[in-house]
């Protein structure tokens, strides 16, 4: 299935603020029901584990309302790892309130010195990207991070898609309805994304498959 890029309008913020709220909600529910969130657990109980560092500080980009790596930061809590997140998204009103530190940036600029964080994450945002933007943020995220750069995504096939179109009952946003099938779409196959990122400066690229079609990426300082 050749890759089409469609506009999503949870990215482009087109939307109510009731629209929006229950399309984040939505965002929520698959990464808990459909694997992105035990993903990106999975993903730094390996770094954890090669770094040996028992804290670590994780900027999350395109963070959105921040679920997966606030989940993600209790659960390796309760292993005896404290994680301590920072989120970034480009737009304000996807953010939490409080409760976690929060910054509104560019993905592709981001706003911060090198090395500022021992790990730089995003789940669900490198497919809304083309080759060169998804090129670029790898070497803004490996410029900010210490130790290793989290990419948490999912993977482009025609069963994907028709899993997808399934599922769409489960939720209730007419953003959702748009947006599920077509970032299935335009995301990328695991072939493309070890193309793409191979082409930075990580010392070692570690790409896994997971549960339902998700892919991990980890590109090593």
């Amino acid at each position: 299935m050749k890759r089409a890029v469609i506009r999503e309008l949870l990215d482009e913020d087109l939307g109510t603020p009731s629209e929006i709220a229950q399309s984040l909600r939505d965002l929520q529910r698959i990464n808990q029901w459909f694997g992105g969130t035990q993903t990106t657990i999975q993903l730094l109980r390996r770094i954890t584990q090669s770094s040996k560092f028992k804290s670590l500080s994780l900027l999350e980009v395109g963070a959105g309302n921040g679920y997966v790596p606030i989940t993600a930061s209790r659960a390796l809590a309760a292993e005896g790892t404290d994680v301590r997140v920072t989120l970034l998204d480009r737009v304000p009103s996807h953010l939490p309130v409080s409760g976690v530190d929060v910054v509104v940036g560019d993905a592709l600029e981001l706003p911060f010195r090198d090395g500022a964080f021992d790990v730089v994450s995003c789940s669900l945002l490198a497919h809304h990207f083309d080759a060169a933007e998804l090129e670029r943020f790898a070497g803004e995220a490996l410029r900010v991070a210490r130790v290793a750069v989290l990419v948490n995504d999912i993977i482009r096939s025609r069963v994907h898609l028709a899993i997808t179109y399934a599922g769409l009952p489960l939720f209730r946003s007419r953003m959702t309805w748009h947006d599920a099938p077509a970032s299935v779409r335009q995301a990328y196959t695991v072939e493309e994304m070890r193309s793409i990122v191979g082409r930075s400066s990580a010392r070692k690229i570690e790409i896994s498959r997971h549960y339902l079609y998700r892919m991990g990426i980890l590109l090593w300082k």
